[in-house]
């Protein structure tokens, strides 16, 4: 049993922030409690159905909606838990090490710096992917009452992020852009909001390119004056839709027909069919690999940019 305990700078690490593990593992047994027991009340109350088999949920307040509300906060919290990874790394793990100078007390126990800092990354790893797998599988108890309703989508933020891989992904990269910024600007609340927002741009940016990642199906159909807005299946993701006008030019808007919203009924102009572009359901999983991919190549760099700016230091 004794190779299986955690030992030198690895032990340290876990000692000194003994109250944060305490306070992850509360927050996930908190997660898991709400959820599961919501789940377990939303059973014990199913939907009651109409004649044509029309589904209401029941009175306000049902186990259902409680689960729903319960699900919005968790998307939240895991969508900015990369984010408080990366700004707990960057600051007190790393940053106020070398602010304070507790670093080189480390250094004078035969410890060497890129020991240190490996103890230090490795067990923040092991710990925030963990903690994000069972917070996934909480989420996951939940997923399967509330999904493909509104804000439930697969492509959605939030469940997007938390039913594949990129969250870990997202997790890893914060680790590794925390040493990095931490060690480079060595004052705690500095590099706080660095990382922060070095992380917040790379979720902004990468959920804004993401569905350019493959390319999208596109259906047409006829725009006449009997023909209906064209639609796509309801596990799909509509991208854009509009009409194609007699030069096979792209318009926005729709044709006049007896479904289409007025105030975007474009009459006057010469269309020939239109058009929807979507992302069926089937692009999730490639999507979210492509995307993994990306995140993983940058948390390497930046790993491996912070041994070498320790490395520079510390030789």
């Amino acid at each position: 049993m004794s190779t299986l305990a955690l030992k030198g700078s690895y032990w340290v690490t876990v000692r000194q922030y003994r109250r944060t593990l305490w306070l992850m593992g509360g927050l996930v047994f908190l997660a898991l409690a709400v959820i599961g027991g919501l789940r377990i009340w939303d059973a014990r109350t199913p939907d009651r159905y109409e004649e044509g088999d029309f589904r209401f949920l029941g009175i306000y307040g049902s186990g259902y909606d409680l689960l729903r509300g319960a699900m919005e906060h968790l998307s939240v919290g895991m969508v900015a838990f990369p984010f408080l990874v990366g700004v707990f790394v960057a600051g007190p793990l790393i940053a106020r090490e070398f602010e304070s100078g507790t670093y080189r007390l480390s250094l004078t126990q035969s410890v060497s710096p890129a020991a240190w800092l490996r103890a230090k990354l490795l067990t923040t790893t092991a710990v925030t992917v963990g903690t994000t797998l069972v917070l996934t599988a909480v989420y996951l108890i939940g997923w399967g009452r509330v999904s493909g309703t509104w804000q439930f989508h697969w492509a959605d933020r939030g469940p997007y992020e938390t039913t594949g891989t990129v969250l870990v992904s997202y997790v890893l990269l914060a680790v590794a852009v925390g040493a990095l910024v931490g060690q480079s600007v060595r004052r705690t609340l500095p590099a706080m909001a660095v990382t922060g927002g070095l992380v917040g741009v790379v979720m902004l940016v990468l959920g804004s390119l993401r569905w350019d990642f493959l390319s999208v199906r596109t259906i047409t159909g006829p725009a006449v004056a009997d023909a209906s807005v064209l639609s796509v299946s309801g596990d799909s993701l509509l991208v854009e839709q509009g009409l194609i006008g007699v030069s096979g030019k792209r318009l926005p808007g729709w044709f006049c027909s007896p479904d289409a919203p007025a105030e975007h009924c474009r009459p006057g102009e010469d269309v020939t069919a239109q058009y929807a572009d979507y992302h069926p359901a089937s692009h999730f999983w490639p999507t979210q690999l492509i995307e993994t991919g990306i995140l993983l190549a940058l948390a390497a760099l930046a790993a491996y940019a912070a041994f070498r700016v320790l490395r520079a230091r510390h030789p």
